[in-house]
């Protein structure tokens, strides 16, 4: 591997396609995007190819550059590399990692799940870098999670390491969670779940909610709070409890350096940090509630970072994530 090769994150969302080019240090290089194509077909893959080239062609970057390609997709990515499961996109990882392939010559093409991916971008460049292992916790419309250890993101046999948002955290739950479980902790701790609570919360104490934009507004429920709306508050009560009891259980399995929070709901932590924290340590042992819990740093880029850095352990012939 060259000592100028250049290594592409590609982050696979539902309406996006986010591309960053990367060097071996991880400085980002050049950046761009492209509306999410079916990505089953010649067309797909060409609408991905043609972007990466755009993205050379603006940093003034040969194609026989790019060393190696890491694709961020939102599916469990198993330890054999075999996708089974897609949720809110069409790919065909072998179709597109074969044009990518024939486009891109040189380079290791390798597929991660987006949270894992999201995981190693902030210990490859974000706030995790004085670390090996970690536990990063996705709190967005749902929860997920990515479990690195040794610096090595644990994808698992078929894909479920770092599922955390459905660890079963209330047995007694008669609601659903959205993949047909009772009492996830996704219920509890993400957005969705925040409103939720929010709502119910109104309902027992015969108040009317604030205005909420959708299901998933918990910025509104976190603005009430801070507004002095007790339903509100008790809502964030809700997610704290249960996010720090799954925090403490993780720990005494994982037993991370650090965890680190990232997505959307992340934003509001100052207004919920401290009672997460208290929760957190209520449920540890002695020896794991010191573990510190930090904010991500790398944001929506996350998912770039990670996947141009499961690119370059292609890159330098590493083995796919461990079981």
């Amino acid at each position: 591997m060259a000592a100028d090769s250049l290594f592409v994150g590609l982050d696979v969302g539902g309406t996006s396609v986010k591309i960053g080019l990367f060097d071996q240090d991880g400085q980002l290089v050049g950046k761009g995007s492209v509306p999410t194509p079916p990505l089953i077909d010649a067309d797909g893959y060409t609408a991905v190819t043609d972007s990466i080239a755009t993205v050379l062609a603006a940093a003034s970057a040969e194609v026989e550059r790019i060393a190696g390609i890491g694709l961020a997709i939102p599916c469990p990515v198993p330890a054999d590399g075999v996708i089974r499961m897609q949720a809110n996109i069409q790919i065909n990882a072998p179709g597109l990692a074969d044009a990518l392939g024939r486009a891109f010559p040189a380079a290791a093409v390798r597929f991660e799940n987006d949270a894992n991916a999201a995981a190693m971008g902030e210990l490859w460049a974000g706030s995790a870098k004085a670390y090996q292992s970690l536990v990063f916790v996705t709190l967005g419309t749902g929860v997920g999670g990515g479990i690195v250890v040794g610096g090595r993101v644990v994808s698992g046999v078929v894909g479920a390491g770092g599922e955390i948002g459905h660890l079963c955290m209330n047995p007694d739950e008669e609601r659903s969670c959205g993949c047909g479980g009772k009492g996830h902790l996704e219920q509890y701790a993400s957005a969705t779940g925040i409103v939720a609570s929010y709502r119910a919360e109104c309902d027992a104490r015969g108040v009317e909610p604030v205005a909420l934009e959708g299901p998933s507004d918990s910025r509104s429920v976190f603005a009430a709070a801070k507004a002095g709306d007790e339903a509100a508050w008790a809502a964030i009560d809700t997610m704290c409890d249960y996010l720090g009891r799954a925090l403490a259980i993780i720990a005494c399995v994982v037993d991370p350096e650090a965890f680190v929070l990232g997505g959307g709901t992340s934003n509001s932590a100052d207004l919920f940090m401290d009672r997460l924290m208290a929760s957190y340590r209520r449920y540890s042992i002695n020896v794991t509630a010191d573990t510190p819990v930090e904010l991500a740093s790398l944001g929506n880029d996350a998912g770039i970072y990670g996947a141009a850095y499961v690119a370059l352990q292609a890159a330098q012939g590493e083995q796919a994530p461990s079981a």
